[in-house]
């Protein structure tokens, strides 16, 4: 368990993947993501799935990634999202270091993550990072670009 400002970072429950889905609006806005959150990540990847929580206020979770390592040592986020009152706090940022972290201690060498190419929060977020950005233009199927970020792992 990792702590920060006012919250802790723990390993995902199917519980908490379950609160998530049920306030996805306040993680997500309007875009609908909620098939991208897949239950068997969390059962299979339990050191890499992660939400952040402050315990003391009991309001449940604030943030959390989605994220696995490869066999060929990348660190993937699937999916990094905070809860609408939490953005500006740092606490994205302390989610990649956590999940950094633990793909580290797995073996990763390096982290991935992408987005689709209208993301441009998520595009200045990571590369303020320090993430390369690459726009791959079939990465989803034939014309389907994402923008994909790649980062060497320290």
């Amino acid at each position: 368990m990792i702590s920060g400002m006012a919250e802790q970072i723990r390993p995902m429950t199917v519980t908490d993947l379950k609160q998530v889905l049920d306030a996805h609006p306040r993680f997500w806005g309007d875009r609908d993501l909620r098939a991208y959150h897949i239950a068997p990540l969390v059962h299979e990847f339990p050191h890499t799935c992660l939400v952040a929580e402050d315990p003391g206020t009991g309001d449940g979770v604030r943030g959390y990634v989605l994220g696995f390592v490869t066999p060929d040592r990348v660190g993937y986020v699937h999916l990094i999202a905070t809860r609408d009152d939490t953005r500006g706090t740092g606490l994205g940022r302390r989610l990649w270091e956590a999940f950094s972290k633990t793909a580290a201690e797995q073996g990763a060498d390096r982290l991935r993550a992408i987005t689709s190419v209208t993301n441009t929060g998520s595009q200045a977020f990571h590369a303020s990072l320090g993430f390369e950005l690459s726009v791959d233009e079939d990465y989803n199927g034939p014309g389907d670009a994402r923008i994909v970020f790649t980062r060497a792992l320290m």
